[in-house]
């Protein structure tokens, strides 16, 4: 419950697609929206993303793909972003505006290809963030294992990576982060590749690690009040 007299942070969710649909977003919507003390507006309508966003603690991007955003979303994005609002990339928003240079900064890395869905292990590397401080050291899970087209160790906090010798079709080799978060301007940006399956989104892990990096990126974790209106 939200304490007395606080008002619960508010989410923007965008899942809006141009490219491949992943049956998963409407599981993920309702992910979030049951994981915590959130107030969450959903939407695929990117005329919402022209409006001003300083009312909300972060917005996420659920499986976005393809271009997804006008000049004009992008520009506010970015604006709310540099100004110290949250973003949160989920899965294929890694495969997302991939004409739009600035994206791939925030997002920290863009998506090269994966292997087919099968089960691997993710390995912790940073057990005192938020987002993996409920995982074991070594968690088993099941996805599509993203490889990326550049490593983006050292210009992210790396959370975890994959390990390759537990699945078949890796492509990155030993170091392969899968879920990091970073600063962009005087905000916060975190992204998991994780997520492909509906059955992510009802595995007690997953929830605690996605619960984990939107409370960071909303600041939630730190007590420092989100960004109110």
């Amino acid at each position: 419950m939200t304490r007395p007299g606080r008002t619960a942070p508010r989410l923007l969710l965008y899942t809006r697609t141009t490219a491949y649909r992943h049956d998963s977003i409407p599981d993920a919507v309702h992910a979030v929206r049951t994981l915590g003390e959130f107030e969450a507006d959903h939407t695929e309508d990117p005329a919402v993303l022209e409006r001003p966003l300083d009312r909300y603690a972060a917005v996420v991007f659920l499986s976005t793909s393809g271009e997804v955003l006008t000049p004009a979303g992008r520009d506010r994005l970015a604006a709310y972003v540099e100004a110290g609002g949250g973003f949160v990339g989920v899965h294929a928003a890694a495969c997302t505006e991939e004409d739009w240079p600035y994206y791939g900064e925030l997002l920290g890395a863009r998506f090269a290809r994966h292997p087919a869905c099968q089960p691997g292990r993710v390995l912790v590397e940073d057990p005192a963030h938020p987002a993996t401080r409920e995982l074991p050291p070594v968690w088993e899970f099941t996805d599509e294992w993203y490889d990326f087209r550049t490593n983006p160790r050292g210009a992210v906090r790396v959370l975890a990576r994959a390990d390759e010798s537990s699945y078949e079709g890796g492509g990155m080799g030993d170091d392969h982060p899968l879920v990091w978060c970073r600063a962009q301007g005087a905000g916060r940006v975190f992204y998991t590749a994780l997520g492909h399956a509906v059955d992510a989104y009802r595995d007690p892990g997953f929830r605690a690690h996605l619960r984990g990096g939107i409370d960071w990126a909303a600041r939630v974790d730190t007590g420092t009040p989100p960004r109110r209106p």
